[in-house]
């Protein structure tokens, strides 16, 4: 089937105005927050559903929440591809981040119903809504129940004023009871493929608008924490001192090595606490996060087992101690080669250099991974720039990824 690409003429126009439409439903005014279950989601959460049936889909809002359209196969019990990503977001955010993975396909199914074709399996957008996980200590509730795998004891949790998750949903307009109806069977499902933008550099560093994603990152999150001794900033020779904050700055600039000096591992210290802290005393303890995420997890535990073993050896030399705590692991999640050889197909049928590249930030797709092969596309973002205010993306690059999925969608194989 040949795709009909002039028909797309004008749409990433169309689709970023939906999406800064969007941006509109915040909790505040000066910037973009919007967080699962607010009423800020709801209103989103209604609007997405009025442009899914002005596109041709049916459209309703399941147990967790979950935007659920659906446009249908052109024969009946076809298998399902579905897509889509998240609409909730973290406190000042960019517009872009999951919102464009929610309206991109919704274009592409509106060409495809103005053809009035139908294709040989059914699609199904959902607009998850728990994917940042903001207010309740809990995350991508919704591609989890979607794959069948949520743990209901989650309803209990509680957000910072103390309402349950149970008790939001409810006040949703949810029916807790029915979440574990909402899990798709295996047998019925034919991929999930979620489009999403970069949220990093590699795109613009290659002059790519599209690139497919082979793999989404692992990762292992850790509290480290370096007990010295305080003492007076003046008194105290050098050569006597058990100075916590620089054991720490050592070893920073050794987990900042031990990453660079590897393709694909990447590490983060993004928090560090001092204590006294005062500007005349040495620092007696120093508490840091560590972040750690690679492509496949043999590569990220190594790199894991090697730090721990880097980091003793400065504190030890130091006279210091070292407590390490496991806060947060995940492991990689491999996108299916079937399904990248078909996106590369596409994007190169759309004149573009097809190009691969490792996804460094979870997704919906990760928890859709334990039901159905997944892939990913993932769209250029102007600097690379994510989770800010300052995210963004041009008409040209959203037109170019919806030609690409269009013609995915026209051409992927049924029978994966």
């Amino acid at each position: 089937m040949t795709l009909a690409t002039e028909s797309l003429t004008g749409a990433g126009a169309w689709i970023k105005a939906m999406v800064d439409g969007w941006a509109g439903y915040s909790e505040d005014e000066e910037r973009l927050t919007r967080v699962f279950l607010s009423p800020q989601h709801k209103a989103c959460a209604l609007a997405v559903m009025s442009a899914m049936r002005a596109a041709g889909m049916t459209a309703r809002i399941d147990a967790i929440g979950n935007v659920v359209g659906r446009y249908e196969a052109a024969e009946p019990g076809a298998r399902t591809l579905i897509t889509g990503s998240h609409i909730d977001t973290v406190r000042d955010a960019g517009a872009y981040d999951g919102n464009l993975g929610v309206a991109l396909p919704i274009a592409c199914i509106a060409e495809l119903d103005s053809r009035g074709l139908r294709l040989p399996y059914a699609i199904e957008v959902i607009a998850f809504g728990d994917e940042e996980g903001v207010r309740f200590p809990t995350t991508l509730s919704g591609s989890r129940t979607i794959a069948g795998t949520i743990d209901l004891e989650i309803l209990s949790v509680t957000d910072a004023e103390g309402t349950s998750l149970r008790d939001a949903l409810v006040n949703f307009g949810c029916d807790p009871a029915a979440i574990a109806a909402e899990a798709r069977r295996k047998e019925d499902v034919l991929a999930f493929v979620e489009v999403h933008i970069e949220q990093g550099p590699v795109l613009e560093a290659a002059e790519l608008p599209v690139g497919t994603v082979t793999a989404i990152n692992g990762a292992s999150r850790f509290s480290l924490t370096l007990e010295g001794m305080a003492g007076h900033a003046g008194t105290v020779p050098m050569h006597l001192r058990r100075d916590a904050l620089a054991g720490a700055a050592e070893m920073i600039a050794a987990i900042e090595q031990r990453a660079a000096a590897e393709e694909g591992l990447v590490a983060t210290v993004g928090r560090l606490a001092v204590a006294p802290g005062a500007i005349n005393v040495i620092p007696g303890k120093v508490t840091f996060s560590l972040d750690i995420r690679a492509p496949e997890n043999a590569q990220r535990n190594a790199a894991v087992a090697a730090l721990k073993e880097k980091l003793a050896a400065v504190a030890q030399r130091r006279g210091l101690a070292l407590e390490i705590e496991l806060l947060y692991e995940e492991g990689a999640v491999a996108c299916d080669p079937g399904l990248m050889d078909q996106l590369d197909r596409a994007i190169e049928r759309q004149g573009l250099r097809a190009l691969r590249l490792p996804s460094g930030a979870g997704h919906d797709a990760m928890a859709l991974s334990a039901l159905c092969p997944i892939a990913m596309l993932f769209v250029r973002c102007g600097g690379g720039i994510s989770h800010n205010p300052l995210e963004s993306i041009t008409a040209e690059d959203a037109e170019a990824a919806a030609r690409v999925f269009l013609d995915f969608l026209e051409n992927v194989d049924p029978d994966l």
